[in-house]
C-alpha cells in the first residue's frame, strides 16, 4: 500500500465538497506534490506533525509560519483554555482586547493604536483604505506578497476575477532597487508604499530607511508588513531590527502561536481614520485568539525565544551551505533568507524545470520524515538534533538529486504528480 494511501482517499473525498480539496494553496496538492507527500495532517506537538496515514514528520512548514513557539504549547494552551471558560465570543468588547492592543504599542516602535482581524489579508487591506482615506489617494506601490484581496492580488498573474480598474491601481517595485519604486512615485499619485521589510534576502545599507524618505517626499504613506517578520525577526519587528519605522505596519502569523489573529497598527492621527473609514469584524475581538496572543508574547519575552529560533537558524543556513559547497551543488541549490525564515532555492538544471526538481526534493524530503517545502519555518520547538536531522536529509538528498538529474533518471525516481505553480512574488 502506498505510504500516503490516506491522504489520497483524503484528497477525494474533500475534493467533491471543497474546490482544490483544500483551505489554502499553499497547504494543497499545488504545493506538496499529490502521491509523493502528505496532503492531510491530523496531530501536532511540539515540531513534529503526523498526517493521516500515521507517518511523523519534523515539520519545517509549521502552519506556513504561523507556530511560532510549537504546536500545542502547554502555556499557551492553558491560557486558551482559561479563556474558554468564560466566553469566546460577547456581545460587547472585552477588556482583554485594550490588554494586548497596550502590550502590542509598548512593542512596536509605529503602534500608537492597534486593530484587531483575523487574517493577514484583513489587516493589509484596512492599513491600505487607511492610507487612501488619510492622503486622498488611490494608487498603492507592493513589494513582496499581501494576502488574496482584490488591490493586491490583481497586480499578479493570480488575477482572475478582479476589475481591470482595480488592477490598474497597484504597481509591484523590486525589492532594494530604489530606482523602482521613485519611478512609480513619478508616475501615479501613490496613496500607500506597502512592503515586506525582508524576504529573501536582507535589506541594502540604508535601503528602508530611503524608501521612507520617498514616502514622506511624495506623501505617500510606508506600510511594513510584518505579517511573518513580526515578533520573529525581533519582538519589536523587523521595523526595530532594522531601525526604520513605517507610519503603519501589519502583523499577523505567529503573533498567536497558530490561534488566527492579525493586526494593524500605526501612527494615532493616520488610525484616527478608523472612526470613519468601514472596518469591522465579528469575530475580530474574539477573546480566545488574543488570549493567546498574550501567553505568546510573554513566552517570547521570558524564555529568549527570538535568540534561540535565530541560533537555530544560523546552524542550519551553515550546516545546508557547507553540504552545497561539499557536493558541488550550486548550480541546483542555494539557500538566502533570513535565520528564522530561510529559503532552500532550487534551480532549473539539466533541462529540468525548477517545478519538477521541487517536486522530486519535497518527496525526498517526507521519505525521511522531514516536511518542507521552499522555506524552513522554524519554531521555539526545534532544537539542535531536529536541525541536524533536517542537516543529515540534505546529506542524503542533494547527491540524490544531482545524480538524478545527471543521469536524466526523473521519471524513475519520482512517484506523484507535479507541483503547479501559484504565481511568483519573491
Amino acid at each position: 500500500m502506498s505510504r500516503y494511501q490516506q491522504s489520497k482517499q483524503h484528497l477525494e473525498n474533500a475534493q467533491q465538497y471543497i474546490p482544490l480539496g483544500a483551505q489554502t494553496f499553499s497547504k494543497s496538492q499545488m504545493a506538496f506534490p499529490k502521491g509523493a507527500a502528505p496532503l492531510f495532517l491530523t496531530k501536532g506537538n511540539g515540531c513534529y506533525v503526523t498526517d493521516v496515514d500515521g507517518n511523523e514528520y519534523i515539520d519545517f512548514v509549521n502552519g506556513l509560519l504561523a507556530i511560532s513557539i510549537g504546536y500545542c504549547d502547554q502555556d499557551i494552551d492553558k491560557a486558551v483554555l482559561a479563556q474558554m471558560q468564560s466566553g469566546v465570543s460577547f456581545s460587547l468588547s472585552h477588556p482583554i482586547e485594550a490588554e494586548v492592543a497596550e502590550k502590542i504599542c509598548e512593542l512596536i516602535p509605529c503602534a500608537e493604536q492597534v486593530r484587531f482581524a483575523k487574517n493577514g489579508s484583513d489587516a493589509t487591506s484596512a492599513a491600505i483604505r487607511l492610507a487612501r482615506a488619510y492622503t486622498a489617494k488611490e494608487h498603492i506601490a507592493v513589494c513582496g506578497y499581501h494576502g488574496w484581496q482584490d488591490w493586491y492580488i490583481g497586480s499578479t498573474s493570480r488575477n482572475l476575477g478582479v476589475p481591470k480598474s482595480t488592477q490598474e491601481l497597484t504597481h509591484p517595485f523590486q525589492y532594494n532597487d530604489l530606482d523602482s519604486l521613485e519611478t512609480v512615485l513619478q508616475q501615479h499619485a501613490v496613496a500607500a508604499v506597502i512592503m515586506e521589510p525582508m524576504n529573501v534576502t536582507a535589506p541594502k545599507a540604508g535601503y528602508l530607511q530611503q524608501v521612507k524618505e520617498l514616502c514622506e517626499q511624495y506623501g505617500a504613506v510606508l506600510i511594513f508588513d510584518e505579517t511573518i517578520t513580526g515578533f520573529r525577526f525581533h519582538i519589536g519587528g523587523a521595523q526595530t531590527l532594522f531601525g526604520v519605522t513605517p507610519h503603519l505596519a501589519t502583523f499577523g502569523k505567529g503573533l498567536a502561536n497558530g490561534y488566527p489573529i492579525s493586526v494593524v497598527c500605526g501612527k494615532a492621527e493616520i488610525m484616527a481614520l478608523m472612526n470613519d473609514i468601514f472596518f469591522s469584524g465579528t469575530f475580530a475581538g474574539e477573546a480566545m485568539s488574543l488570549a493567546a496572543t498574550l501567553a505568546t508574547i510573554n513566552k517570547i519575552e521570558q524564555h529568549q525565544v527570538i535568540a534561540h529560533i535565530e541560533h537555530m537558524g544560523t546552524l542550519l543556513i551553515n550546516g545546508l551551505t557547507e553540504l552545497i559547497q561539499q557536493f558541488g551543488a550550486q548550480a541546483l541549490f542555494s539557500v538566502s533568507g533570513h535565520p528564522s525564515w530561510s529559503f532552500i532555492h532550487i534551480h532549473e538544471y539539466s533541462g529540468y524545470s525548477a517545478l519538477q526538481l521541487r517536486s522530486l526534493f519535497i518527496q525526498e524530503m517526507a521519505k525521511r520524515g522531514i516536511l518542507v517545502n521552499a522555506s524552513h519555518n522554524l519554531s521555539f520547538a526545534h532544537k539542535a538534533h531536529h536541525i541536524q536531522a533536517l542537516l543529515s536529509a540534505y546529506e542524503e538528498v542533494i547527491p540524490a538529486l544531482l545524480n538524478c538529474v545527471e543521469t536524466h533518471s526523473f521519471q524513475k525516481h519520482f512517484d506523484g504528480e507535479l507541483l503547479q505553480s501559484v504565481f511568483k512574488v519573491r
